[in-house]
């Protein structure tokens, strides 16, 4: 389900979408925060497994129970992050150097 890049965005969009509905329903939404905390914690996991999940769910938890943050995009972040600036970091660190006399 959360195999390729296009899909985790996708779903990653979703997941934002969900958290950020809160801010239709001022009051009772920080409430309804409160069971979608763990469970985006907990989906962020399975989406992006290892340390960048682990780190990512933690964070998305807390984002999700501190009121007025729902609106940060954190799953879409992490893919970012995922496929965008670390890999941009691994590329500098693998590409060979070149030696000119």
């Amino acid at each position: 389900m959360f195999e390729s890049k296009s899909s985790k965005l996708f779903y990653g969009i979703i997941f934002d979408l969900i958290g950020m509905a809160s801010y239709i329903i001022p009051v009772v939404g920080e409430f309804v925060d409160i069971l979608w905390a763990p469970l985006a914690g907990y989906l962020m996991t399975k989406v992006y497994p290892g340390k960048t999940g682990k780190t990512a769910g933690v964070l998305t938890t807390i984002e999700e129970l501190v009121p007025g943050l729902d609106i940060i995009p954190t799953f879409t972040l992490t893919w970012i992050y995922t496929y965008i600036i670390k890999k941009e970091s691994t590329n500098k660190k693998t590409k060979p150097q070149s030696i000119e006399a």
